[in-house]
């Protein structure tokens, strides 16, 4: 019972420690502890360096049980009797692979590992990509909540005056609307960054395993190196997944041309005849004969050496699309990285200028609510899109970066 209890406890607190908001890097360690996709991929390399623990040994002796010379014909047939041919046999055999072969087979095992390997650190670069962008979505999400939420609390004070300022006569009636108007875009507003935030929420608790996910701490912020992130293409883990499959291609067609070369074997067998006879013991060896290899060994050696072709035409296709891919995201980035540029610096402080002397203007007298309402509105979105651009500038760095910067980057 202590231990249950103990158990259960050891329990609570970790679920409290992971229920704990987290910060960037956080959210990607605990991804890479507990993505059951990395957990998968981690079995197949421990399944394949086990593997390779027989590959290139010999095959299993064989133990040989007989009777030999047992006649079926004549005046002793189907029966034993004091004969000097029959006798009872027993040995071992053992097949003996010629050394090329086995050597093909280690090199094969190798390759097997070295592709689990770089499949493990291609889906560990899916995995910490999927967890960036999930953390960043619901950071921004939050954010762009909190400023609608600003700007729904300034708008507050205005809204009640609309039913002051009909009765006054200062608004039309059909103006006095505008605030109910207002306020139902600002519920659709929410709704939709609602949503935004669940999603980015959920994706969240799938990669780290956290259903209640939540964020803290500031996003990333990621130094964009064309130059380097270029060079290092050739060491990104998408690529070096195709030098593997190169490497199983090559054993292959190693293990191919391996069988063209003979194989061998020996045995050893003790007989036990009629006493009077006395024992004996054969020793014996076979070599297999490869004569026919221009329609035995030949066509696989070609269908193995294709293969491998193939896989290195494809690996220089994977690299053209991937160097093509870098430059798109990298130019995305430059153009959201001005548009963010832009609002920052002009449309914000546009929008908030204006809101300024629309509420200045109002309580001068000279502006109607509805022209404070529009203006606030306009600010609203102004700061909601400054937040999105903001996004979608993180979202590009990380991308590029985990996507495209080798293992030191």
């Amino acid at each position: 019972m202590r231990s249950a209890w103990l158990l259960t406890v050891s329990a609570m607190l970790a679920g409290a420690a992971q229920a704990a908001p987290l910060t960037y890097d956080a959210a990607l360690a605990l991804a890479d502890q507990s993505a059951p996709t990395l957990q998968a991929r981690s079995a197949d390399v421990e399944a394949a360096r086990s593997q390779a623990v027989a590959a290139g040994r010999l095959p299993d002796p064989k133990l040989r049980l007989g009777l030999d010379n047992f006649p079926i014909s004549g005046p002793p047939a189907w029966r034993f009797g004091p004969d000097s041919m029959t006798m009872a046999t027993v040995g071992v055999m053992q097949d003996v692979p010629n050394g090329a072969k086995r050597r093909a087979a280690r090199d094969r095992a190798a390759a097997d590992i070295g592709s689990a390997e770089a499949a493990s650190r291609v889906e560990m670069r899916t995995v910490r990509l999927s967890t960036a962008l999930a953390w960043i979505d619901l950071y921004y999400a939050e954010h762009r909540l909190a400023a609608l939420d600003e700007i729904d609390r300034a708008l507050a004070p205005l809204r009640e005056t609309a039913p002051s300022q009909l009765a006054s006569g200062a608004v039309r009636p059909a103006q006095a609307l505008e605030a109910d108007q207002l306020t139902a875009a600002l519920g659709d507003r929410r709704a939709d960054l609602l949503a935004a935030e669940g999603k980015a929420r959920a994706e969240l608790a799938r990669w780290t395993g956290d259903p209640q996910a939540d964020v803290v701490g500031e996003p990333p912020t990621y130094d964009i190196d064309p130059v380097k992130l270029r060079a290092g293409l050739e060491d990104v883990p998408s690529l070096r997944a195709y030098d593997a499959m190169g490497r199983q291609a090559d054993a292959d067609v190693a293990v191919a041309k391996a069988d063209k070369r003979p194989d061998w074997s020996w045995d050893l067998a003790y007989q036990h005849r009629d006493p009077m006879w006395g024992e004996m013991v054969s020793v014996g060896a076979t070599v297999s004969l490869p004569l026919f290899a221009s329609t035995r060994q030949d066509p696989v050696i070609a269908a193995r050496t294709q293969t491998a072709n193939r896989v290195r035409i494809e690996r220089e296709g994977a690299r053209r699309t991937l160097v093509a891919a870098l430059d798109a995201d990298l130019a995305d980035h430059a153009m959201h990285h001005d548009r963010l540029m832009r609002a920052q610096t002009t449309l914000l402080p546009l929008a908030k200028r204006r809101a300024d002397l629309e509420t200045s203007s109002y309580a001068a007298g000279t502006a109607s609510l509805p022209d404070v309402l529009g203006a606030f509105l306009a600010l609203a979105e102004a700061r909601i899109d400054a937040l999105a651009r903001e996004g979608d500038v993180a979202r590009d760095a990380a991308r590029i970066v985990l996507t495209y910067g080798n293992e030191a980057q």
